[in-house]
C-alpha cells in the first residue's frame, strides 16, 4: 500500500509498505477519507506537541473513515463491506482511568498520528473492532471521518454542561469552533455567540446556527456586553482567553479546547469572585454514538466544513494549504482518489 510519511519538520514523502494484517479482535479497514487537523500541521511545522516528539518517520492523520475489508481472529462485529467511522485512540482498558470510564486519560493510549503510533494517511489501517462504528449510507465518507472533530465538540459541551437555555460564547470559528457551535445548539443552547478574525468563517458560523458573531479584529469582545454562562475556548490564542473569561457570568463554566501556549494569563479575581469553573479537555470518551446521531440526524452538518481535497501523494499540500488560502476550513485527504 501507499503511505504518506512525515520524516521530519517540513519533510513529507510517500513510500510503499505492506498492508497490515489484523490481529485478534481487529478489523482491516480500507481508508476512504481522512481529515487534516491542527495537530497534524503542528507536527509538520515543529516535529512535536508538548511531550510527543517525532523521533522516527511518522504517518499522520487521525480523522479517518473507511470500509471494513477483513476481520482478524475473533472479530465478529462488522461484516466486510461495512462503512465505518474510526475512533482513533485505543486505550489499554485495564488502568484506573479506563476502569473509571475516563479512557481518554489512559496513560497507555495508542492514538493515530501521535508519536510513536502511525496514523491514517495511508490506504489501509487496522483497529480494534469496537472502535469502528458503522455509518448509514446517508453520511458521506468525509463526514464519517469528521465525526472525530465533532466528538471534540460533543466532549466540550458535555464538560460545560450545555443544555436548554444555555448562553454560550465560542471563541474561534475554526473546524472545532464550528462543530461546537452546532453541538451547543443541538444540546439546547438558546444563544451561541462566535468570535473570530476571519469574516468567511464567521459567516459560515452564522449559517450553521450561531445566533450572533463578532469579528474581534474590528470590534472589542469586551464592548459587546454579552455575559455568557458557558465559554468554549476554541482559538488557543492566549490573549483572547483572558478577555473571554472576564465576560463569563456568575457560576459560569469555562472549557479550554484550543491548543495555545503552555501558559495563559488567568483573571483570577474574576474566576474566584464569580466562582467560575475552568477546565481543560483532552480528546474525548464515549462520544461516537452521540456524534454519529447528530450528524446522521442532520443536526450537525459536517460536509459544509470540507473546503479542500487532496490525494495521498498531495498530503503535504493538505498540511500547508491554510498558509496559502484563507478560505480553508477543513482539508481532507482521499487515499484512494
Amino acid at each position: 500500500m501507499t503511505v504518506s510519511v512525515l520524516n521530519g519538520v517540513h519533510d513529507v514523502s510517500t513510500e510503499r509498505r505492506p498492508v497490515p494484517v489484523p490481529g485478534t479482535g481487529e478489523v482491516l479497514v480500507r481508508v476512504l477519507a481522512v481529515g487534516t487537523c491542527g495537530s497534524d500541521v503542528h507536527y509538520y511545522e515543529h516535529g512535536r506537541i508538548g511531550d510527543f516528539v517525532v523521533e522516527r518517520p511518522l504517518v499522520l492523520g487521525h480523522e479517518p473513515s473507511g470500509v471494513v475489508v477483513a476481520n482478524g481472529p475473533g472479530a465478529t462485529l462488522h461484516e466486510p463491506g461495512t462503512r465505518v467511522s474510526l475512533e482513533p485512540g485505543v486505550p489499554c482498558s485495564r488502568c484506573a482511568e479506563c476502569r473509571l470510564g475516563r479512557y481518554n486519560l489512559c496513560p497507555h493510549m495508542r492514538f493515530f498520528g501521535t508519536p510513536p503510533v502511525d496514523g491514517a494517511f495511508r490506504e489501509y489501517v487496522v483497529l480494534r473492532e469496537e472502535f469502528a462504528y458503522p455509518v448509514p449510507d446517508a453520511l458521506s465518507d468525509e463526514a464519517a471521518g469528521l465525526l472525530e472533530p465533532l466528538s471534540v465538540g460533543v466532549w466540550a459541551c458535555r464538560k460545560a454542561r450545555v443544555g436548554p437555555g444555555s448562553r454560550v460564547l465560542i471563541t474561534g470559528a475554526g473546524p472545532v469552533g464550528l462543530v461546537a457551535t452546532q453541538t451547543a445548539r443541538a444540546f439546547g443552547a438558546t444563544e451561541v455567540v462566535v468570535t473570530d478574525v476571519n469574516g468567511k468563517r464567521l459567516r459560515l458560523a452564522g449559517e450553521l446556527g450561531a445566533t450572533a458573531t463578532v469579528d474581534v479584529s474590528a470590534s472589542s469582545l469586551a464592548e459587546s456586553g454579552y455575559e455568557p454562562d458557558v465559554l468554549l475556548e476554541c482559538s488557543g490564542v492566549p490573549s483572547a482567553i483572558g478577555q473571554a473569561i472576564r465576560l463569563v457570568g456568575r457560576a459560569g463554566r469555562v472549557v479550554l479546547v484550543g491548543m495555545g501556549g503552555d501558559e495563559i494569563p488567568l483573571p483570577l479575581a474574576h474566576v474566584q469572585g464569580f466562582e467560575i469553573e475552568v477546565t481543560g479537555t483532552f480528546r474525548y470518551a464515549n462520544t461516537w454514538p452521540t456524534a454519529l446521531a447528530l450528524a446522521a440526524g442532520g443536526e450537525v452538518d459536517l460536509d459544509r466544513l470540507v473546503t479542500h481535497r487532496f490525494g495521498l501523494a498531495e498530503a503535504e499540500r493538505a498540511l500547508t494549504v491554510a498558509t496559502r488560502d484563507d478560505s480553508v476550513i477543513k482539508a481532507v485527504v482521499l487515499p484512494h482518489a
